[in-house]
């Protein structure tokens, strides 16, 4: 997410003065100006009058609390959820969806020019509803000695505390609606004060939760999670140790997902995209971009377990991927097979060690896709370019590494073509985006 502040902080302690905030930035933070200094504050929309007090105070800019709001915004709205202001889930249920969504493409686009010089739209956003959208969520399990409860839930901002969720909008509701009845069967554990955590995720086979445990189950912990699993329909997995995932149940039925007519197994600790909608609409954009021929060998970058890759297959000779985490390959290797795909290589390679050594990288492609976590994709830049492909999609999570890279294509002769934001969190400042460059010029809807 972009940050237009640096987290090295200086606490003040100032009078009350006046502002009125005439932008919001990605966080959700309102910005406003005052003696020449730019001020952000949290909770403050565009439009509104406020008294606030400076908390931290750098010399061209500074952090302030809302004391008093004068004035209310139109894009002012409900929070839906009830924990909203303490659960550091979300930070923007009281904007409205249009202005989180202008807002965040008009950062993504300030960036790029500014990093780059090219001025470009980020519109049409990629967007789903802006609740009931999360498919996998962590919560935290912490047990409260004195009030001799359980606490589930996510941190406060800023802070280590769980706050106990009782209701969580943005999840998917067949999720949503498990979270009361699962705090209770958790409670009533005999190892409930020795829970790490417990994770939600809904996957087309229905919904599963891995439970975290610090200590060996005793056999009637099981069946109180057993019982639980056949009322509601869960499959539970354990999780003892970090690499030790069993099914309470053995029979039960590996999850899966769905992407362009394919069926995609995972593991429960695979990582899946988040919001469904728009992974379905991102992954639809960059096989449009790549314009996928019969004769088109594609590299996919950072692949995880084949969301892009095993769809691009379907429409070329030849799809290699090639992803540092092993489960992942090998996730991505089943389901080549069980979709019958032929023309896919999985390789499981360090992308931030030498690269030229790997035995992916003798390969010729024509197109590339890449999607790297937030530290973007540098070791592999100089690559791509070598191998001089007609395409790039680069699908990413942080638009200042995304800018970044970007100068390497545009350095090389690239024409950044299409942008693309992708609304994958809302309510939250996640940025992310997507990016087409052409080694021609070319125009594009």
């Amino acid at each position: 997410m972009v940050q237009f502040y640096s987290p090295n902080r200086r606490s003040v302690n100032r009078g009350i003065i006046s502002v009125t905030a005439d932008n919001l930035d990605a966080q959700g933070q309102g910005i406003a100006r005052h003696q020449g200094k730019t001020i952000f504050i949290a909770g403050l929309l565009p439009g509104e009058q406020a008294q606030i007090q400076l908390t931290e105070e750098k010399r061209q800019f500074a952090k302030a609390k809302v004391v008093k709001r004068l004035s209310d915004s139109l894009h002012r709205v409900a929070p839906h959820c009830p924990h909203f202001k303490v659960c550091g889930g979300c930070q923007q249920q009281h904007v409205a969806a249009e202005l989180q969504v202008k807002t965040k493409a008009s950062v993504l686009e300030h960036l790029i020019q500014r990093e780059t010089g090219v001025n470009i739209s980020a519109h049409p956003v990629i967007r789903s509803p802006e609740y009931g959208y999360r498919r996998r969520a962590r919560l935290g399990l912490q047990y409260h000695a004195k009030q001799r409860t359980l606490l589930m839930g996510f941190r406060q901002s800023q802070t280590n505390d769980l706050v106990n969720i009782q209701h969580c909008p943005v999840m998917r509701p067949e999720l949503e609606q498990l979270l009361q009845p699962l705090h209770q069967c958790l409670n009533s554990l005999h190892a409930v004060k020795r829970l790490g955590h417990v994770e939600l995720v809904l996957a087309e086979s229905g919904p599963l939760v891995v439970l975290r445990h610090l200590d060996p189950l005793k056999q009637a912990d099981k069946e109180i999670l057993r019982i639980f699993s056949v009322q509601y329909n869960v499959a539970i997995y354990l999780l003892g140790e970090e690499k030790s995932l069993e099914p309470l149940i053995e029979e039960q039925t590996a999850p899966w997902y769905q992407v362009n007519g394919l069926k995609l197994v995972f593991s429960p600790q695979d990582f899946i995209q988040v919001n469904d909608v728009v992974n379905q609409q991102m992954v639809a954009q960059a096989l449009a971009w790549l314009d996928l021929q019969p004769t088109d060998r594609v590299l996919d970058l950072f692949c995880g377990m084949g969301n892009f890759t095993l769809p691009i297959a379907t429409q070329v000779q030849a799809t290699v991927g090639v992803e540092g985490v092993a489960e992942l390959v090998a996730s991505g290797q089943y389901n080549a097979q069980l979709n019958k795909l032929n023309n896919v290589d999985f390789f499981h390679e360090n992308l931030e060690s030498d690269i030229h050594q790997q035995p992916w990288a003798a390969q010729g492609f024509n197109k590339v896709l890449l999607d790297p976590a937030r530290a973007g994709a540098a070791g592999v830049m100089a690559h791509i370019v070598k191998l001089a492909p007609e395409k790039v999609v680069y699908v990413s999570c942080n638009p200042t590494t995304l800018a970044r890279d970007s100068k390497v294509l545009l350095a090389a002769g690239y024409h950044l073509v299409s942008v693309r934001m992708l609304d994958m969190f809302p309510h939250t400042g996640h940025l992310e985006s997507m990016a087409l460059f052409s080694s021609e010029p070319m125009d594009i809807e």
